[in-house]
Formats: structure tokens, C-alpha cells, sequence
């Protein structure tokens, strides 16, 4: 673990061996290299994830399972990404500035039911497609067979929308909800770019009861 000195109330996480913004040069920096690191990081206030979508979605899982949403959590990521997107945050030098001087603000937080948080975009695929039925709170996505589903948080209530993905995988018909669920013969579960290591018979994304602390 590597650490600078800095605000003792704001730490910066650094994954996949990225160096800080320079306007994020002066905070307490850890390169991120085992997940308790992560979790030593949630004893400050606010927390400066450098990294992907997916070092986004690990960060808040800690804080998830460690009863800590309560930590603010700013996002700089170098460029836009789905969870950019679908939050509204800032990137590059803008969600660096963005870090130190913005207030935060609670957002929904949607997790899985592994307790995996999603933070840009979930996917259900199969070998050779789905077979079964994915549902939107009431609303059935697909009754029988289907290319893929798509699952995207939003930044405001009901909390997530998902879509059934033509065979070009783009989206046919979004439909917002606060849960979406799957029952199939077989399914993999890619969250945040991130692939399942084993096959699911169901698989259910959900707003939590409580959101996340986003600055932006």
C-alpha cells in the first residue's frame, strides 16, 4: 500500500496503478492493490475512486456490506463511461475539481442479489440466447425467448431501467422500475464489464433501501 499525507477527512484510491490528478495531488492517496485497502479508505469522509466503472462498483460494495453509505463518494474517471452517463458525474479534470469542491448528493444505489453494487451497466446473456422470462417491477421484458437483457441504473427514482437487446445488442424498449429479475435455464450475469464465473437459473438487480452519496 502506498500512501502520501493530505486532508485527513478525503483519501483518493488509485486502481490499476494510476496516478492522481494533479489537483488531487495534496490528499492521502492509496494504491489499491487488495480489497482490504478499500476498506481502510471508508474510515473518511469522502472517497476519491481513480479507476473504472468497475473499481466504482467495488468501492461501493465495501461500503454497502460495511454498513458505510454514508461516506461521500466522488468518481474520476478519464473519460465518460456508462455509470458517467447514467449519474450525470463529471470526468477528467472536471471530476477532479469536482472531488474537492462539490457537495454530495444521495443518489439510488442498485445492487444484485449477491450483494454486488452496479454502478453503470448489468447484462444477462446466454450461450446461445436466453430462454425464460425477465420482468420490470410488473412489466414483463421478454415471455419466452430473448438476445440479451440490459440493466442500467438511473440516477433518480425508481432507481434502474432495463431493456431486451436486439441481435446487434442495442436496446429495443427501456422500462424503469425499482427491481428487475430474471428466471431462465441458464444465464451469465456480466456486471461493470465484469463476467459471472458460473451459470444462474435467477438473478435479481434492486434499488437498496438506501442510495449512495455521490459528488457531482
Amino acid at each position: 500500500m502506498t500512501t502520501t499525507n493530505g486532508r485527513p477527512d478525503c483519501a483518493v484510491l488509485l486502481f490499476d496503478g494510476r496516478r492522481p490528478p494533479r489537483a488531487l495531488g495534496h490528499l492521502p492517496a492509496v494504491t489499491v492493490q487488495k480489497a482490504d485497502e478499500i476498506e481502510a479508505a471508508a474510515t473518511a469522509r469522502r472517497i476519491v475512486v481513480v479507476g473504472t466503472d468497475k473499481d466504482l462498483a467495488a468501492v461501493l460494495t465495501k461500503l454497502l456490506k460495511a454498513e458505510k453509505l454514508g461516506v461521500e463518494v466522488a468518481f474520476v474517471p478519464r473519460r465518460r463511461t456508462a455509470a458517467t452517463r447514467a449519474y450525470g458525474l463529471p470526468t477528467g479534470r472536471r471530476a477532479a475539481r469536482a472531488a474537492l469542491t462539490h457537495a454530495a448528493t444521495r443518489v439510488p444505489l442498485i445492487r444484485d442479489d449477491s450483494g454486488r453494487a452496479l454502478v453503470g451497466a448489468g447484462l444477462w446473456v446466454g450461450e446461445t440466447g436466453l430462454e425464460g422470462e425477465a420482468v420490470v417491477d410488473d412489466t414483463v421484458l421478454f415471455d419466452g425467448e430473448a438476445t440479451a437483457v440490459r440493466i442500467e441504473p438511473i440516477g433518480t427514482m425508481p432507481g434502474l431501467r432495463a431493456a431486451v437487446l436486439s441481435s446487434r445488442m442495442r436496446p429495443k424498449r427501456w422500462v424503469t422500475g425499482r427491481a428487475a429479475q430474471l428466471g431462465t435455464t441458464g444465464a451469465s450475469v456480466i456486471r461493470d464489464g465484469d463476467p459471472s464465473t458460473r451459470a444462474v437459473r435467477r438473478s435479481t438487480f434492486y434499488r437498496h433501501t438506501e442510495g449512495w452519496l455521490a459528488v457531482r
